[in-house]
């Protein structure tokens, strides 16, 4: 295994994070026993075509079939009625990473269902890094973003994914971005945000540095998770790189940092679920490789 992969930081940083997450809430937090989330995980076969590009009818007919299960409906049109009215402000907050941005074929797909939901068009809004300027007036958010190991935070997922609603995003980078989870409970975020979309066509599930991209850690899974749960969405998205990382190095590894932000958003800022134990994940479609 090449040096860069592990390094003995790396490995003491794994062993000691069962300790650091016992105590990274201070010895304060209240575990959530008594809350469940639910998941949903769609995957396609055809999902992506032989240049990996993702495919739009499948994508939808995915995430109607992932939305329709989580709202428990039997119509998509009906489903997204529940989580959006016509008289919202609807804030669609992707991801511009350049490797790994929110696949247009999900952005088109949220603004077709919102509009079919009854919303007009000019109160349809999408954003990132303006986040804060352009979607804090918003009354409803739909936050999607791809699923991938991070330099400052583990893995990026739903919950970094509004970093950018504060005025000074970077000060969240310290301690692993511990804190990052503190952005949900902010007034122009807290209540608002209807589903999370965690895209897991391709995910990235290793590297090193703040921009790190490479093309041998990422893999055709074919997925998408949906939850009304940032924190357990990520879990569950965190479970898969974990498993999947296993499977490619022949070893469990550290990711490039903790990611015990996922756990203090739990039992610090109480905005989800982090224990796998209380987490219903249900799975539809294509199972071949699912890996959780």
């Amino acid at each position: 295994m090449p040096d860069e992969i592990l390094t003995r930081r790396d490995f003491l940083k794994g062993m000691a994070y069962s300790a650091i997450a016992a105590k990274m809430a201070g010895g304060k937090a209240v575990p959530s026993d008594k809350r469940r989330a639910k998941v949903v995980l769609v995957r396609d076969k055809n999902a992506l075509d032989d240049d990996h590009r993702p495919n739009p009818s499948v994508i939808a007919d995915m995430l109607d079939k992932a939305v329709m299960k989580l709202v428990e409906e039997d119509d998509p049109v009906r489903a997204w009625r529940k989580l959006v009215k016509p008289t919202d402000l609807v804030g669609i907050k992707t991801n511009v990473w350049e490797p790994l941005p929110t696949p247009k074929e999900v952005e088109e797909y949220i603004k077709r269902r919102v509009l079919d939901a009854g919303v007009k068009k000019d109160r349809i809004l999408i954003d990132d890094r303006g986040a804060r300027e352009k979607l804090s007036n918003c009354s409803a958010l739909i936050n999607a973003c791809t699923l991938r190991t991070h330099h400052w935070s583990g893995i990026g997922g739903c919950i970094k994914n509004y970093i950018m609603f504060v005025e000074e995003p970077w000060k969240l980078h310290l301690d692993s971005c511990a804190d990052v989870g503190s952005v949900w409970n902010l007034p122009i975020v807290k209540g608002k945000t209807r589903i999370n979309i965690l895209v897991a066509l391709r995910p990235l599930f290793h590297g090193r540095g703040p921009h790190h991209y490479d093309p041998r850690y990422v893999w055709d899974y074919k997925g998408i998770f949906v939850s009304f749960d940032p924190v357990a969405v990520d879990a569950m998205g965190l479970k898969l790189l974990e498993v999947k990382r296993r499977a490619h190095f022949g070893m469990e590894i550290p990711f490039p940092t903790l990611t015990k932000h996922v756990v203090v958003a739990d039992l610090k800022h109480g905005i989800g679920v982090s224990d796998p134990k209380r987490i219903d994940l249900i799975k539809i479609g294509w199972m071949e490789d699912v890996l959780i």
